[in-house]
């Protein structure tokens, strides 16, 4: 089986460059090099062919993506807080990503607060 090489996108510098992270932690300045001229010549058929060619599409055919909200990424930002010992234990107990799951469960608190109004 042939090993994966993910490279993370990081952000985009302008001027058709951007920055990707390595697996080993390397960040690189890359020019972009999508084919936009062939993109936008497309067609809703050619698009709708194309994802029923791509074995990675199976099982997303049915979501009405009109309906997602993509956010624009916006680096989280570094703070101290202060939490009782057991959550902060129960958190990590959960495994590498503890911080992410911290942050998740406060957008949801906030999130529900101004639904609430």
């Amino acid at each position: 089986m042939a090993s994966e090489y993910i490279m993370t996108y990081v952000g985009k510098i302008g001027d058709g460059q951007h920055v990707v992270r390595h697996p080993d932690g390397r960040l690189e300045m890359q020019k972009d090099q999508t084919d936009w001229a062939r993109l936008d010549a497309l067609t809703d058929d050619d698009i709708k062919a194309a994802m029923a060619d791509d074995p990675d599409w199976a099982g997303f055919e049915e979501i009405d993506w009109s309906t997602i909200d993509v956010k624009p990424f916006r680096p989280k930002q570094p703070i101290s807080i202060r939490l009782d010992p057991d959550v902060l234990d129960y958190f990590k107990g959960e495994g590498p990503g503890y911080q992410g799951r911290i942050n998740t469960v406060l957008r949801h608190y906030m999130e529900a607060k101004r639904k609430a109004g």
